[in-house]
């Protein structure tokens, strides 16, 4: 089994490194402290060809693998982990769901400017009383004449402060078979974008509200019993979650080890402590580790569906490792680290987020261990009898 990258998968990445060094690094720190999407990175980006990579060329994408966009967002994250994240929103997420299963007409109005880094879609998934527990939705679209009036909320949306397009998940009837999705434009009327609240990494996100927001036949993406449609996308989604996790984590593991060979104390370099050693090679294993299930798990996706068994571990141990892995490169840099001097403190707080995002590590290990097991376990308490 052959665990290097192909020739033209190298190029591409020292293109990427090129691009980090020369585009991305200039303004990094103040970058990723603002709340605000950057504009003209997504631009940039978009016309270095990284939105839309595993999208179709028919579809105005670029026609690449899985592997391609883990290896931009990789590469991208280790001199701005920001520019990373929209390498994300241009490949993983709602808008991979969407390419998959949008109309012509759909593709049409909405995929030029996703592309062009003009604008950014956003998914509407998790509700007040919905989390993990997603099949417990209760935003509801009504049937009428020419279309559907949609009423209910969501909450914790990624970039719903800034998404001209919103990929809302909701029900058309009861049960699973009633769950699909819609896509509802930024100022349709009876749609409300509450003001912006803040995470612990400084990312914003916004309350949706729906109050019979009339939404046309046209924009439905899928109808009921889409549900299993849709959540498959998101054993796509957590590869690129998880290829974040991991990016930060070796970005704040860089910065770290060139802190411990040039910093002093005790008339010493600190990498010359036994202590300081052995932190670095227990996060260059972590790292490694990590590594070549995320790769396991893009090379087999880009063959067939992703496993949800693959990528559940790819996103637990990366989520894991590039948290942790972080937290140690801060505690390595002492104050250095926890200074917003530098991305190390915003890479702790950044990965954390990703251990509850795109389906919580105890939800993954759920996954997991019933593909070890064989067995199904319901997470709801059993139905009384009547």
């Amino acid at each position: 089994m052959d665990f290097h990258l192909s020739s033209e998968q190298i190029a591409f990445a020292d293109a990427l490194h090129k691009l980090g060094k020369d585009k991305l690094a200039p303004g990094a720190l103040s970058r990723n402290h603002s709340p605000d999407y950057p504009w003209e990175i997504a631009e940039l980006l978009s016309q270095q060809g990284l939105l839309g990579i595993t999208l179709k060329e028919a579809d105005g994408g670029m026609g690449g693998t899985l592997m391609d966009a883990v290896i931009a967002i990789q590469t991208i994250a280790l001199y701005c982990p920001k520019s990373a994240d929209i390498v994300q929103a241009g490949n993983f997420g709602p808008i991979r769901s969407f390419a998959e299963y949008a109309t012509e007409d759909q593709k049409e109005r909405y995929l030029p400017d996703l592309l062009a880094g003009k604008a950014v879609i956003s998914l509407g998934m998790t509700e007040p009383d919905a989390g993990s527990a997603v099949t417990e939705l209760t935003t509801n679209a009504k049937k009428i004449e020419g279309g559907y009036l949609v009423n209910g909320s969501k909450v914790f949306s990624t970039h719903s402060p800034d998404a001209k397009v919103f990929l809302i998940y909701l029900r058309y009837g009861p049960g699973l078979d009633g769950i699909g999705s819609m896509l509802i434009e930024r100022d349709t009327p009876g749609f409300e974008i509450g003001q912006p609240s803040s995470f612990m990494s400084g990312e914003r996100w916004s309350q949706l509200y729906f109050a019979d927001c009339f939404v046309p036949d046209r924009n439905v993406l899928l109808g009921p019993g889409g549900f299993k449609k849709q959540i498959s996308g998101f054993n796509v989604e957590r590869i690129g979650n998880a290829s974040r996790s991991l990016a930060l984590g070796r970005y704040a593991f860089l910065q770290a080890k060139e802190y411990a060979k040039n910093r002093t104390q005790f008339s010493r370099k600190i990498a010359e402590f036994q202590g300081i050693q052995w932190k670095f090679a227990e996060m260059a294993t972590k790292l490694e580790a990590a590594q070549l299930l995320l790769y396991k798990a893009a090379l087999n996706a880009d063959s067939g569906l992703p496993s949800p068994y693959e990528t559940a571990m790819a996103k637990l141990i990366c989520n894991e490792t590039g948290f942790n892995v972080a937290n140690e490169a801060l505690q390595i840099m002492g104050a250095s680290g926890y200074s917003q001097e530098n991305l190390v403190e915003y890479c702790v707080r950044r990965t954390r987020g990703w251990m509850i995002a795109g389906g919580s590590i105890e939800i993954l290990k759920n996954r997991i261990a019933e593909e070890v097991l064989e067995m199904r376990f319901d997470q709801r308490p059993p139905k009384a009898k009547a």
